[in-house]
């Protein structure tokens, strides 16, 4: 993987059958092929493929959307969904094939169903989520488009279109709205609670405010606000497609702008203000996640664009050095599921090999690697014991395979010598060092403070340690310890390890 190549944490992803349920029930899509089917008879349509006026209010009815006030748009939106995914086809009339100008009004062509809505119900899933994933696009194109009132008022005044009165930039909104989906997208992979929802102002803010910004400026409180309410018209847009969950900004919370328009942000946790709230206050102000659909749309739309967006099971029949190589920077519950997927395609004495056999190594990652693979053994049934007993005068793998036998409590461990229990130790703290988490951070600490108060005269004996990373775990030791005069004989000791190694 090149280093400049964009990488995500994984994801969980549902199975392809279930996504294609959750892409069928989705309102839009669903209404889409409903219409497909009653245009068995043929429908005619407009330039474009654009439902008349006449057959428009048969289509609301079929769908039972005749006494909504919103109706025929929500009917008007579905047919065009169906004609954007080739769930109807349209043959054009005579007419319009002699490219004779024909009455608003007038049919253009007939739209019959396409070869598509077949495969909705005899295809395959991934058949009915390429389907539903062309369809996505073609929703978040009319997310990104601008505000059809404002359009609709620069053509009443009879003037040319013109976008940049519009405050419209269509790259600029397409990437916004990239951004925002990213973000969601990192948010529920970050998330121990995928189906946690996002507060809108704190995800407006999250593309806005500059992460050295301790306090907002009150430019940037109103460009947030703005982009909050920008946010809240696409993804009323987006949520019938299933690509997201949404609660709306309150209606009443609108209708409250200023006299600028400008809308007014809520204060609290997690919002670009401070303040006390709670959480229906906080839900008046939009709340968003995305679907497992959404997942996957979004993921399936980075990997297009060359982002590396692993998912759960991704590894499953890759070797156990790809394995331990990236189940280091997973989250702690997706690793643990990555490694159960990979051990369910194999023998536990094959695994165990495998694993065993990719630990090995000196390079600054193998303290990782080593840390990963005794995690996954631990997943590891008592079937694996042959494999754990051939490396028990391994240097690097002896001390983990006693680990191992002991906590299955099987009989004939031998002791461990002093040398391959510090090698261990050092090894362990090595792995764990690269996290830059708080919490790990503090771990550590009383992990180190708990090794020195165990083993007197630790420090007199660590430095002899033969591990490429003694003297950097020693330092690492001499920054962490909370007292002042163990920390001074750790870092004594690294300087005698860096020496060590040196000379």
């Amino acid at each position: 993987m090149s280093a400049d190549r964009p990488t995500l944490p994984p994801v969980r992803l549902h199975s392809e059958a279930e996504l294609a349920r959750d892409a069928l029930s989705a309102p839009l899509m669903a209404r889409a092929a409903r219409l497909a089917r009653w245009a068995e008879r043929g429908v005619p349509v407009g330039v474009g493929g654009q439902i008349l006026e006449e057959p428009l209010a048969a289509a609301t009815g079929h769908l039972g959307l005749a006494g909504d006030e919103d109706g025929p748009a929500y009917t008007a939106e579905a047919w065009q969904l169906a004609v954007d995914t080739g769930l109807v086809e349209i043959a054009e009339t005579e007419e319009s094939e002699d490219g004779a100008d024909l009455p608003d009004d007038a049919a253009a062509g007939v739209a019959t169903p396409g070869e598509e809505l077949g495969l909705l119900t005899s295809g395959s899933p991934q058949d009915i989520l390429d389907i539903w994933l062309g369809g996505m696009e073609t929703v978040l194109a009319d997310a990104a488009a601008p505000d059809l009132a404002d359009l609709a008022d620069q053509l009443t005044e009879g003037g040319e279109l013109d976008l940049d009165a519009l405050d419209w930039n269509p790259e600029e909104e397409a990437e916004l709205l990239d951004g925002i989906l990213g973000n969601l997208y990192l948010l529920t992979a970050l998330n121990e609670r995928p189906d946690q929802d996002v507060p809108l102002p704190a995800l407006a803010a999250s593309m806005i405010v500059p992460d050295d910004m301790d306090e907002p400026t009150d430019d940037v409180l109103e460009e947030v606000s703005e982009a909050m309410m920008r946010l809240d018209d696409q993804f009323r847009v987006l949520e019938p497609i299933g690509l997201v969950a949404y609660r709306p900004v309150d209606e009443a919370l609108i209708e409250e702008l200023d006299e600028d328009g400008e809308a007014v942000l809520p204060q609290g946790p997690g919002t670009p203000a401070a303040g006390p709230l709670t959480d229906e206050d906080v839900s008046r102000y939009g709340l968003v996640r995305l679907t497992p659909l959404g997942v996957y749309a979004v993921r399936a739309r980075m990997l297009d664009a060359g982002v590396h967006a692993p998912a759960v099971g991704d590894l499953t029949d890759k070797g156990a050095d790809v394995l331990l190589d990236a189940l280091p920077d997973y989250p702690e519950a997706l690793a643990q599921a990555e490694s159960e997927l990979w051990l369910t395609a194999r023998t536990p004495l094959d695994a165990a090999r495998e694993l065993l056999t990719s630990a090995r190594g000196d390079d600054e990652r193998a303290p990782r690697r080593r840390l990963a693979a005794q995690q996954t053994l631990s997943l590891v049934s008592p079937d694996a014991e042959a494999a754990l007993r051939e490396v028990l005068d391994d240097r690097q793998l002896g001390g983990l395979a006693r680990v191992w036998l002991a906590e299955r409590a099987l009989p004939g461990i031998p002791e461990p010598s002093q040398e391959m229990i510090f090698w261990l130790t050092v090894d362990t703290l090595a792995a764990q060092l690269d996290s830059a988490d708080e919490d790990a951070t503090t771990e550590l600490r009383d992990l180190v403070q708990g090794l020195t108060e165990q083993h007197s005269g630790f420090f007199d004996t660590a430095w002899r340690v033969d591990h490429p990373a003694t003297a950097d775990v020693l330092e690492a030791m001499g920054r962490l310890h909370p007292d002042k005069k163990a920390a001074k004989e750790a870092r004594k000791a690294a300087f005698k390890a860096r020496s060590r190694q040196s000379g």
